[in-house]
């Protein structure tokens, strides 16, 4: 009789990183061009948020007195005996009228751009001559820094808000609806008080309360944690009706027959079956997130200076004057939106490949 050889373990192991970028190869292939221009963006803004340093040209709290509420300023490509100076540059820009704050460029020399030069992506040889690529804001901060070290909060934020509230959410959810009874009851009738109140006014109400002192990181973790703790009530309603139809299906019953206990039919059984459903249910909670913790910073109840975020960034755009006078302080809001409409089409296409019946 033939015996089969033994498959290398090693080999089994190479195996599995392999299917896994064939399935996501695969994936990519099967996503629109909307899906992948989503996913690009989330990619750049969350290297934003890993690497701000990098990305960023200054510091982002630096003041440059002498160039508030600066224009972006316009690249040039330098002639090709030029390139060993840079391959871009700028004319400096000077306040021509500090009163209507409008600037005249500076032709007698010019500032040139240098690539992956003391650490950062690009940037100039002194702080003083700056390159402002998206304008400066009122007390004369890079916007583009303060933008790129601003996606630690806003796009953070999310991420960490939903794994706290779809933790909490998916264990609730389903321990009630698995066990039932009374438990049942106290969980869903508590769940349904959190949901009956006016989200976005309890929040500011909790938000008022936060001492004004704390540092940044602390404010950071309350304001994620008082948004987690509103926004769990709603997916726990829907994963216990997950819950309570999963645990009459043969192999629930099965499990519970064998003697599995409670918490192991749940963790083992119960919460992989809805696990499917709270992807796609986070990866469009995401936004509401985002945009919380966006209207609470403009709000001033959020991250406070001189720590950027993309809400308080936009704390200046709330005054239509500033808004018709220097229109490019309302760019951290295009992040915002970019960052939303990425979350959804990538919740939508992720919706999509969950369902059953649009299985390929």
């Amino acid at each position: 009789m033939n015996v089969p050889a033994l498959v290398n373990p090693e080999l089994q192991v190479a195996a599995v990183p392999a299917a896994a970028q064939r399935s996501l190869a695969r994936e990519w292939r099967l996503a629109s061009r909307t899906v992948r221009v989503s996913a690009g963006c989330l990619t750049l803004f969350y290297m934003f948020a890993a690497v701000s340093p990098f990305f960023a040209s200054y510091d982002p709290i630096y003041q440059n007195r002498r160039m508030p509420d600066c224009p972006p300023m316009q690249l040039h490509l330098s002639a090709p005996s030029y390139w060993s100076h840079g391959l871009l540059w700028t004319d400096p820009l000077t306040m021509s009228d500090a009163e209507a704050r409008t600037y005249v460029a500076d032709t007698s020399h010019r500032i040139y751009i240098h690539f992956f030069s003391g650490g950062h992506l690009f940037t100039t040889d002194s702080e003083t001559e700056p390159f402002y690529l998206l304008g400066s804001d009122s007390l004369g901060r890079d916007l583009y820094s303060r933008i790129v070290y601003g996606a630690r909060v806003s796009m953070c934020v999310g991420l960490v808000g939903v794994l706290i509230t779809f933790s909490l959410g998916i264990v609730v959810g389903s321990l009630s609806g698995y066990v039932g009874g009374l438990t049942d009851n106290l969980i869903m009738r508590w769940s349904e008080i959190e949901m009956s109140l006016p989200s976005f006014y309890f929040l500011l109400a909790l938000a008022a309360i936060i001492p004004p002192g704390i540092g940044a990181a602390e404010r950071f973790l309350m304001i994620v944690a008082i948004m987690s703790f509103i926004g769990w009530a709603g997916l726990a309603r829907v994963i216990r009706g997950m819950a309570s139809s999963v645990r009459s299906n043969p192999y629930v019953e099965a499990a519970r027959a064998l003697g599995g206990s409670r918490w192991r039919i749940i963790t083992q059984h119960v919460i992989p079956s809805v696990i499917g459903y709270a992807i796609v249910a986070a990866t469009l909670s995401i936004p509401g997130f985002i945009l919380g913790e966006s209207a609470l910073s403009l709000l001033g109840l959020g991250i406070q200076e001189p720590t950027p975020s993309w809400g308080n960034l936009l704390s200046e755009a709330m005054d239509p004057q500033n808004l018709a006078r220097y229109p490019w302080i309302l760019i951290p809001g295009i992040f915002i939106f970019l960052t939303v409409m990425s979350f959804n089409f990538l919740g939508d296409h992720l919706r999509d490949r969950f369902d059953p019946s649009n299985a390929r």
